[in-house]
């Protein structure tokens, strides 16, 4: 009788900890689907190109950066390094990819998270009554937002941690800009009030603010790094992308610019700004880091 008791005790007390360890893990899934998302900020963006090697190239005339590449199937992708490389390799970057016969386009933008689970956060976009569906397969996955528009999500230790080495491509000349990490990048989109619904369940209603003069609302994310969207009534797509730099000659950037066939755009909405075309058209804004 009493070797039955123990028994019966031990099987009851193993119960409890199956069912503790099933709820405790219960409890750590559900913090990693909630919403809004505990963001670290925009941690890089990526673009796609004709001719990845000559926009490689191209950057590495204006940012003074390590390139990075890897291999991607039969192409190159390279990585222009937002900053000096850290121990950890934890940096901010931009992506460039092979085009494969589309036109030239911002791909989508990164933002790291606390945690993050593919599984649990679309659980969270469904329940939430949210678009849901990933646009890649993997652990990762592309985020479509109602317009399309694609969001990555990294937890850290992300990016560069794994995916890349020092390129040896040849660059004439050196950068005249010292690039401080993704300040920005702003969406175009087609119906804004559904969007603002969007991104307010997605990084908070207290990170929106109040719409600026343009009639744009930004979404103040981690680390000094924002979202924009702004109403379009063309083809929604990610419009521009600003990088944080540290102060620079203007004069000898603009000459760089007229070197490498591109010039300065007028920037009458944002004054601060100094914006400009890449070498396949896309626009790029630079806004000097603040002290500190």
């Amino acid at each position: 009788m009493r070797i039955a008791v123990l028994r019966l005790v031990a099987s009851v007390a193993a119960g409890l900890l199956v069912t503790t360890g099933v709820a405790l893990l219960g409890e750590r899934v559900m913090a990693q689907a909630s919403l809004p998302l505990a963001n670290l900020g925009i941690e890089h963006l990526d673009i796609v190109v004709p001719d990845p090697a000559a926009s490689a190239r191209f950057y590495a005339r204006i940012f003074r950066t390590t390139l990075h590449q890897q291999p991607v199937r039969d192409t190159l992708r390279y990585f222009v390094l937002l900053g000096d490389l850290p121990a950890d390799r934890q940096v901010g970057y931009i992506a460039i990819g092979a085009a494969q016969g589309r036109a030239p386009v911002i791909g989508h933008y990164c933002v790291l998270t606390k945690e993050y689970a593919r599984d649990a956060f679309a659980a969270a976009l469904r329940s939430a009554g949210l678009p849901s569906q990933a646009t890649a397969p993997g652990p990762i996955g592309m985020w479509p937002d109602p317009d399309g528009l694609e969001l990555q999500l990294f937890q850290p230790p992300a990016g560069l941690v794994t995916a890349a080495v020092t390129s040896p491509l040849p660059v004439e000349g050196e950068g005249v800009v010292s690039p401080r990490g993704v300040d920005h990048v702003l969406l175009q989109v087609s119906n804004l009030e559904r969007s603002l619904a969007y991104y307010r369940a997605l990084y908070g209603a207290s990170t929106a603010r109040p719409r600026d003069a343009n009639g744009r609302v930004w979404f103040q994310l981690e680390r000094g790094t924002r979202l924009g969207l702004e109403q379009t009534t063309g083809a929604p797509r990610i419009a521009h992308y600003a990088i944080r730099v540290a102060a620079f000659d203007r004069d000898a950037l603009a000459s760089r610019l007229r070197e490498l066939g591109t010039r300065v755009l007028p920037s009458p909405d944002e004054a601060d700004v100094l914006r400009f075309a890449d070498d396949n058209g896309i626009v790029v804004e630079l806004r000097v880091a603040p002290p500190g």
